[in-house]
């Protein structure tokens, strides 16, 4: 029972018996001799087995030992499905915020252009003499001559964006 626990339990964590061996300050032929049956650790020797192989001597010594392989691959499995489900939901939390920032943007483009549209320019009839006004009305001469040049492709900006990051359900 001891020896094939042994074997068992070295396998199942990926090392050989030459690795097995110099991690316990033995020679490879002692590990053999242990795995056969034809010789067993002593009692010092089965604890640091036991901490080598991260198990417990209990186990060691008579609690069968299931393989795990199965159960690591499952446990791993479903790791990588949680992870795979945070991605997505990142992902599409992500798709959403960038589509309602482009029909924010959009709609603050459309609202902005109909504001300057129908103002007609009012700040065209200001009294220019005073240096105040004069700033002023230059100030939103330049925001309204930058806006109506830049603004068209904003918006066709944001409306494909907009278009290509909406849901496709």
């Amino acid at each position: 029972m001891l020896s094939e626990n042994i074997k068992a339990i070295r396998k199942s964590k990926g090392l050989s018996q030459e690795e097995f061996a110099v991690k316990l300050n033995v020679v490879r032929q002692t590990i053999s001799k242990w795995e056969n049956g034809l010789s067993v650790p002593d009692s010092d020797m089965l604890i640091s087995i036991s901490e080598v192989l991260e198990t417990s001597v209990s186990v060691l010594l008579g609690e069968p030992v299931i393989e795990q392989e199965s159960d690591d691959l499952k446990a791993i499995s479903e790791k990588l499905e949680v992870i795979n489900l945070q991605l997505t939901q990142r992902k599409e939390t992500r798709r959403k915020v960038l589509h309602w920032s482009f029909m924010a943007l959009s709609t603050l483009l459309a609202v902005t252009f109909v504001l300057l549209f129908f103002s007609n320019s009012v700040y065209l009839n200001w009294d220019y003499g005073n240096s105040e006004t004069a700033v002023m009305g230059v100030g939103i001469h330049i925001f309204e001559w930058l806006f109506i040049r830049i603004a068209p492709a904003a918006l066709l900006a944001g409306i494909i964006g907009a278009l290509l990051t909406r849901s496709r359900r």
